[in-house]
């Protein structure tokens, strides 16, 4: 079974930046076959996507709330997706999960493996 470990998180004020990791281990589908993704799920509310890159790198896509603030990127040398988190505000406070899937896609439910996440928190 693949299981998935982020970390990166912590507690930071609004325009700083935070880099986080989820690395993938185990048996099962080979890191560089599958399509990797962040989401993150705020106190009260629903998980929810937040990018997605394709197993080559070469196509990625962000939700409206983090395109030009967040970039994704892996290295499957190393079976690590990064989420790089630029000019962070008090609404990206939440818990960050990686998730694994057979392709990068938006929608939750695509995904079949999960990390535990990491807390990411905002301050103003």
């Amino acid at each position: 079974q693949v299981q998935l470990v982020e970390s990166g998180g912590g507690l930071v004020h609004s325009g700083d930046s935070l880099r986080l990791s989820c690395v993938a281990s185990g048996r099962g589908r080979a890191f560089s076959d599958s399509g990797m993704a962040w989401f993150r799920q705020a106190p009260g509310k629903e998980r929810t996507f937040v990018a997605a890159i394709s197993w080559s790198g070469n196509s990625v896509n962000y939700a409206d709330s983090v395109e030009g603030r967040f970039t994704i990127s892996r290295d499957n040398r190393v079976n690590t997706v990064y989420l790089q988190m630029n000019n962070l505000i008090p609404e990206d406070t939440a818990i960050y999960f990686c998730a694994s899937g057979r392709q990068a896609k938006v929608r939750r439910d695509h995904y079949d493996i999960w990390g535990q996440g990491t807390q990411v928190t905002v301050s103003s």
